[in-house]
């Protein structure tokens, strides 16, 4: 896409969006590795194609309940209880050659409301294979726990910005842990 034919971004929205930070009992967050879209337009895999789970909060929708929805949907996880929420909303900015591709071409990045659950299931609850129940796309071809202080390197570089926003929100979440 050309300069010329490039959306103007202050015209373009941000997407109404939720994040979920899953510590386990040991004070790691819940990180699985984003599937290549056949489309091509996801490019969360092109760098660094680690991240939490995220999804979009449907029209009328509480954002607490939306991060519930896109945790099962995208992890099968449903053994949760609520730790935190962030005290702000987040938000990141496509980089220019993704504005008009990226997000289907309507926004300019995404606004998130963040959330701390902590897993009290057994990680054989995970299945990133066949998540929702095995009633929705898999979006994640792995999964594994991560200190959350190291998620801002694994993110592609145009989200850093929000996840170091995100692991500074819950940075006393894992002492909880390891202290209890």
């Amino acid at each position: 896409m050309s300069a010329l034919s490039r959306p103007d971004r202050d015209a373009l929205p941000y997407r109404d969006c939720v994040g979920v930070a899953v510590f386990n009992a040991q004070g790691n967050v819940f990180i699985g590795r984003r599937k290549p879209e056949p489309s091509g337009d996801d490019v969360s895999e092109v760098e660094a194609p680690w991240q939490m789970p995220q999804g979009g909060i449907d029209p009328g929708e509480d954002p607490l309940r939306a991060a519930l929805r896109e945790l099962f949907e995208e992890t099968n996880i449903a053994s949760v209880s609520l730790l935190a929420e962030a005290p702000e909303w987040i938000t990141y900015d496509l980089p220019d050659e993704l504005l008009g591709i990226a997000l289907r071409g309507r926004y300019r990045g995404q606004r998130q409301r963040w959330f701390a659950f902590a897993f009290t299931g057994n990680d054989s609850e995970i299945d990133v294979d066949h998540p929702g129940g095995g009633k929705v796309e898999a979006e994640f071809d792995a999964w594994r726990w991560e200190r959350l202080s190291r998620t801002p390197q694994l993110i592609v570089p145009f989200k850093r910005p929000a996840y170091e926003q995100v692991a500074a929100a819950f940075a006393d979440i894992p002492q909880r842990f390891t202290q209890a």
